[in-house]
């Protein structure tokens, strides 16, 4: 398998698959394929795997996609402006990925379910309870929203981080929370009352961008578009009747 990213903040990915090489992704993420890629949808790993991913908000199936006959090419795009990250998963190292970050994999890597097992982070780690953990061996592609960072925490060593910036980290990092110091940071400060720790050893991708920080930006200009759109909407109306 040969793949390219392309693009900038918009990014797409393209994947060159040998004959009966397969990829597969969740719903919604193929943009273009070769004719002679044949699609399946398809169970990953049993009913019960399934249906708990159902439960849990995630995708019931996977979209398998197979080269057949020559080389064939593939294509999937992000939904939100960003980046996509290769991961090469190795046996032994596991990776915990914010909710919804999957984009594809080689089918010999398994997407599951992460439950965040502390309660605090659960409930304002920014992620929630219910995380995505990528094991097995093969190469997977995850989005990040924005840009990223990666940085490499020795054993004991932490990092703070605002709630909803956490992209994905190595498995052997513990997450937690802690609230934010002093009454006047927690009033003014505009960061929210907690934070994110994270604690090495193991690797931590930050991202630049949340889509709730963006949909927080957009909702004044949607309101104000909103209207004025339906003021000249009136206006017209009124115009046509006084003429």
């Amino acid at each position: 398998m040969k793949y390219q990213v392309l693009g900038t903040t918009m990014q797409c990915l393209s994947v060159d698959l040998e004959p009966g090489e397969k990829i597969y992704t969740e719903s919604g993420a193929m943009a273009w394929m070769s004719s002679n890629i044949k699609m399946d949808t398809n169970f990953k790993g049993g009913l019960l795997k399934s249906f708990a991913r159902a439960i849990t908000g995630e995708s019931l199936t996977f979209t398998f996609y197979e080269a057949t006959g020559s080389t064939g090419n593939i294509g999937f795009v992000t939904a939100a402006p960003g980046k996509i990250l290769p991961i090469m998963v190795q046996p032994g190292t596991e990776y915990i990925c914010q909710k919804g970050s999957f984009l594809c994999a080689q089918p010999s890597v398994e997407l599951s379910i992460h439950f965040n097992r502390k309660l605090g982070a659960g409930f304002f780690g920014g992620e929630g309870f219910i995380l995505q953990k990528l094991t097995g061996q093969g190469m997977a592609f995850v989005e990040i929203d924005g840009e990223v960072l990666e940085k490499q925490l020795a054993p004991g060593e932490t990092i703070l981080v605002d709630t909803g910036h956490v992209a994905m980290f190595e498995a052997t990092v513990s997450m937690d929370i802690q609230m934010v110091k002093g009454v006047k940071n927690v009033i003014f400060g505009g960061e929210g009352l907690f934070l994110t720790t994270l604690r090495g050893p193991g690797r931590v991708w930050v991202q630049t961008l949340t889509l709730a920080g963006l949909a927080g930006r957009l909702r004044p200009l949607l309101g104000s578009s909103k209207s004025s759109s339906d003021g000249g909407m009136l206006n017209s109306v009124s115009d046509l009747f006084n003429d």
